[in-house]
């Protein structure tokens, strides 16, 4: 098995455990966190398996700013959707009085 085989084999494996973490869990909170981890570990592999074979091509270049893109707009995503489901819940984004705790 080839190195770009590896790095396609695990970043699939990843996606699959992400998005059977995303079907299994209820709470839109605990399906974020297998959102989050969607866009970093899988991604990556899958990219460095493009890099291993297409190295200074148009498709490894491409693969570059798409790995960059996802990277940096993938946590940024996964905030604003995180923020929008805490305010349909609780109705704000702040902590709540029970959150706070006493004092």
């Amino acid at each position: 098995m080839k190195t770009t085989d590896l790095f396609l084999v695990l970043g699939v494996a990843c996606q699959l455990v992400c998005c059977l973490g995303m079907v299994v869990f209820g709470n839109v909170f605990d399906r974020l966190h297998f959102a989050g981890a969607g866009t970093t570990l899988g991604p990556l592999l899958i990219g460095a398996a493009v890099l291993a074979r297409q190295t200074t091509s148009a498709a490894g270049i491409t693969t570059i700013v798409i790995m960059v893109l996802i990277l940096v707009l993938g946590p940024a995503l996964l905030i604003a959707t995180a923020r929008a489901a805490r305010r349909i819940e609780f109705g704000r984004i702040g902590a709540t009085d029970q959150e706070r705790g006493p004092g």
